[in-house]
């Protein structure tokens, strides 16, 4: 077994994304983040890639890894 000197802070992974209406696929390096709650994709990005979004029926809170609530608020829509 291998050990670092140096443990991993971040791990970026090779992922591809399908659009659901062109079966499209894209191509993307994404942040691996064992703790999150969901999967969540930036709007800038969804944007640019052409994806397709919709507002929600129901936000989603979106809390730190300490438990307080993000400055960034809610996961509501497209903005």
């Amino acid at each position: 077994m291998w050990r670092t000197l140096w443990p991993l802070r971040e791990v970026w992974m090779k992922v591809g994304l399908e659009k659901l209406e062109s079966h499209e696929g894209v191509a993307v390096k994404a942040l691996l983040d064992s703790g999150a709650t969901g999967l969540f994709m930036d709007t800038t990005f969804a944007r640019e890639k052409g994806f397709r979004m919709e507002k929600m029926k129901n936000p989603l809170l979106v809390k730190n890894v300490d438990g307080t609530v993000n400055v960034g608020g809610h996961v509501e829509d497209e903005e």
